[in-house]
């Protein structure tokens, strides 16, 4: 099962701070990042728009991954919006 986590704005505006999912939920197999944002971003245009990857990072395993990262079927997926420091 792959844990979904929500940070930060995302949380508040998806109103969901977790969401687990089986892998084969997911369909093609093997899966990477930008599969799994597609995934997710098909459930309502909120989504759509909050999980693009211009508005959220992601995170697998709490190793910031790229769109072509892979995601296996137990693995944790954090995603959050960018932060600025100062």
């Amino acid at each position: 099962m792959i844990k979904i986590l929500f940070f930060g704005q995302l949380r508040e505006v998806l109103q969901t701070d977790t969401l687990e999912l089986h892998i084969d939920e997911l369909g093609k197999q093997p899966l990477n990042v930008a599969q799994l944002r597609a995934f997710l971003q098909a459930k309502n245009e909120l989504w759509q728009e909050y999980l693009c990857s211009s508005r959220s990072l992601v995170a697998v395993n709490q190793t910031m991954a790229s769109e072509k990262s892979p995601i296996a079927g137990d693995d944790e997926v954090a995603l959050f919006p960018p932060v600025t420091g100062g």
